[in-house]
């Protein structure tokens, strides 16, 4: 919901899907009262792939830090961009930096997420990200990084990719 809802609020057509029963409850709960139309969907990506489910634009946002096969998971994702069709993905680096204040930090000392929801094995370098797209068919468009500013508590776009950082990727419209 923290992405669907902003998306439909802009006038775009959204399914969201997650693996979980209980986010999806919580998130169409939190859209119906909103007054939200959002296809929630309890469903992988690789489900939905599966099922020939295509869309202009795919947001994978926060989530390849927890699947189990990363270059799996992201060519499911591609599959379902439509040609001329964009995919941007979020995730934290894997770095020093990222242990440090998004898995540790952000766990256990400011508690803005459970602790154990981030593992360092599974966070995925820019350069891997970008070569399973590219591996899929996706070319890349820009990479820009997400800082937070604790004194004001903004999140703000960035040149640094060494904690957060996002992916923008085109699928050719010949494909």
């Amino acid at each position: 919901g923290i992405l669907s809802e902003p998306m439909a609020r802009l006038g775009a057509d959204v399914v969201g899907a997650d693996a979980s029963q209980t986010g999806i409850g919580i998130a169409r709960a939190h859209a119906q009262e909103s007054g939200l139309q959002i296809d929630y969907r309890v469903v992988t990506a690789e489900a939905l792939a599966d099922a020939g489910e295509t869309f202009d634009v795919v947001l994978a946002m926060e989530v390849v830090e927890h699947v189990a096969d990363v270059d799996l998971f992201l060519a499911k994702c591609v599959q379902m961009v439509r040609p001329g069709g964009m995919m941007f993905v979020g995730t934290i680096n894997r770095t020093l930096k990222a242990l440090g204040l998004a898995i540790f930090a952000a766990e256990y000392l400011l508690r803005w997420v459970p602790r154990g929801s981030h593992h360092y094995h599974k966070l995925v370098r820019p350069g891997e990200l970008e070569q399973a797209l590219s591996a899929s068919g996706m070319t890349i468009v820009e990479r820009a990084g997400v800082s937070y500013h604790p004194v004001s508590g903004i999140w703000a776009r960035s040149q640094d990719l060494s904690m957060n950082y996002m992916i923008c990727a085109s699928r050719p419209s010949g494909c």
